[in-house]
């Protein structure tokens, strides 16, 4: 950590929440972990003096990163808290590159009572001779894991021995890059669903990429029309989509496509988002010829790496949060996987020193390789302009990888300059943050251009940035963060007004607590 004047701090991230809200006589608490939906269903066959309930098997699988894996888990403890007739199995690829996942599912696993953590057999990882992008190495690996995935499924089916091998196995959870489980799934005669982690708008391209695909024979990028995509209300620039998309050469973009064809097969597509957020995506999506789509979000993780990372450097930044004004602090966060080039990291110095306002700014050194993820820096000294930390000691603090979600916690953030991924996104509005979009990999782009474009929900610093682009000079940044923290600004408002909205569709007659209940009816076997 590095505070300026040697203060030290780190920032809360989402900060335990009590929050009892009465309805029809019943309590529905948010706990610090996430929403605590009341575990009740009028359906439910509830354990009783003269009656024990029906169980029911669920299991999941997940891409072996941590913005994939986190969304997934909290999902399962929804649907397990929902509904108490389900228990959970997540089975896990393990992947050496990701220590950061295991770190996780250890702490995590000690918190859960319905859940258990299946860890499969390794095997050989792809030779480079058969992948060109890390998009084509964790299809490939999650692929050549199908065999051990229908050894653990067929043993979860055969065994009565605990609670966690008894009851049917009522579905198979993939995510959006498992989808070469479905094949396992049909094998063993198990209801395979789709687990989307990302926007409802994100689906509705991915499900249409195969037209586009025909339809289009250059390179999205040269093309000069905008794109017309189902879920979106406007026209969608060609350079705001997945860099993957936009080289049709690369076998990136051949499993893009390969994942996408296969979405319709499953019986329903759980998305993590909600009505009110989406609602054009999802009516587009309700209207069109696909399995059903279910808005359960937001599933969040409201602890976030604070209780797998550091507690000290968490509790540093707790108290200098205390000490700052409310709403007076930016957040520079850019994910697990975010990092910037050295020069880019220097503008955005200059123009955090120039715009004058406190920040905590997650600073990451860019990863090794192709398939490593960016690591915290051993010293800010050679990557900042000279004298940066000394002129700003009293304005912020400068980490590595931060507690993002227990930061945005904090009454003291008042604005959060982001890489725009789905669960941070999430996360803001949750809080009632407002957003700069700064994107860098994977749909933030379009994720970024939905928030602002489509929602006017965020701030835009830029829409198509990614690893390459033209760097975001120190005028833009401090331009950005001072409209950022303008406290009457209308985005603002909006932002507000949905974080509001995003509790409200969880407690019982919410949206998104009707279509988990929805699906736990789908779920239950017809016997």
């Amino acid at each position: 950590m590095h505070a300026c004047c040697n203060s030290k701090v780190f920032v809360p991230t989402h900060q335990v929440l009590l929050l009892f809200i009465l309805r029809s006589n019943l309590t529905t608490a948010f706990t610090d972990r996430m929403i605590t939906l009341p575990p009740r269903n009028q359906t439910q066959p509830y354990t009783n003096n003269n009656f024990t309930m029906t169980k029911f098997h669920v299991v999941f699988i997940s891409t072996p990163g941590i913005g994939n894996l986190v969304p997934l888990v909290e999902f399962a403890q929804l649907l397990g808290n929902h509904d108490r007739r389900f228990h959970s199995t997540i089975l896990i690829i393990n992947m050496s590159q990701r220590p950061i996942v295991n770190t996780y599912i250890q702490s995590r696993a000690a918190t859960c009572t319905n859940i258990r953590f299946l860890h499969l057999p390794a095997v050989d990882p792809p030779s480079p001779d058969q992948y060109q992008s890390s998009m084509g190495y964790i299809s490939l690996l999650i692929q050549n894991h199908k065999t051990h995935v229908k050894s653990a499924l067929t043993n979860l089916m055969s065994s009565e021995s605990d609670e966690f091998n008894s009851g049917r196995v009522a579905g198979l959870f993939v995510d959006m890059f498992c989808t070469s489980m479905i094949d396992v799934a049909n094998e063993l005669d198990i209801p395979c669903y789709l687990f989307f982690a990302s926007p409802a708008t994100f689906l509705s391209f991915m499900l249409h990429l195969p037209t586009l695909d025909a339809q289009i024979p250059i390179e999205f990028g040269d093309s000069d029309t905008e794109l017309s995509i189902p879920g979106f209300a406007n026209s969608v620039p060609p350079l705001v989509l997945p860099t993957a998309v936009l080289n049709k050469k690369g076998d990136a973009y051949s499993w893009y496509l390969s994942h996408a064809r296969r979405y319709t097969e499953t019986k329903g597509i759980v998305v993590n988002t909600f009505e009110e957020l989406e609602p054009h995506a999802l009516s587009s999506l309700a209207m069109s010829l696909l399995p059903r789509v279910y808005p359960i979000g937001p599933v969040l993780d409201l602890n976030g790496p604070a209780q797998w990372h550091d507690p000290n450097r968490y509790e540093s930044v707790m108290r200098w949060l205390d000490n700052q004004p409310t709403s007076s602090v930016v957040l520079l966060c850019f994910g697990s996987m975010g990092s910037l080039s050295g020069p880019q990291v220097r503008e955005i110095a200059f123009g955090l020193e120039r715009a004058g306002f406190q920040f905590i700014w997650a600073l990451r050194d860019p990863p090794k390789s192709q398939l490593d993820l960016p690591s915290d820096p051993a010293s800010v000294d050679d990557i900042l302009p000279n004298g940066f930390l000394e002129r700003t000691c009293k304005l912020g603090l400068i980490f590595g990888l931060v507690p993002q979600a227990k930061i945005l916690a904090h009454p003291a953030i008042g604005g959060f300059v982001s890489h725009c991924g789905w669960n941070s996104i999430l996360e803001s509005l949750w809080y009632g943050v407002p957003i700069a979009t700064w994107p860098i990999y994977a749909e933030q782009q379009m994720n970024a251009f939905e928030m602002v474009k489509e929602l006017g929900l965020a701030i835009e610093i830029r829409l198509d940035y990614r690893e390459g682009s033209d760097l975001v000079l120190a005028e833009e940044v401090e331009r950005s963060i001072k409209h950022l923290m303008n406290s009457d600004d209308v985005v603002r408002a909006r932002v507000k007004e949905m974080r509001e909205k995003s509790r409200m569709v969880l407690l019982e007659n919410g949206s998104s607590y009707q279509a988990l209940g929805a699906l736990t009816e789908k779920l239950v076997p017809k016997i």
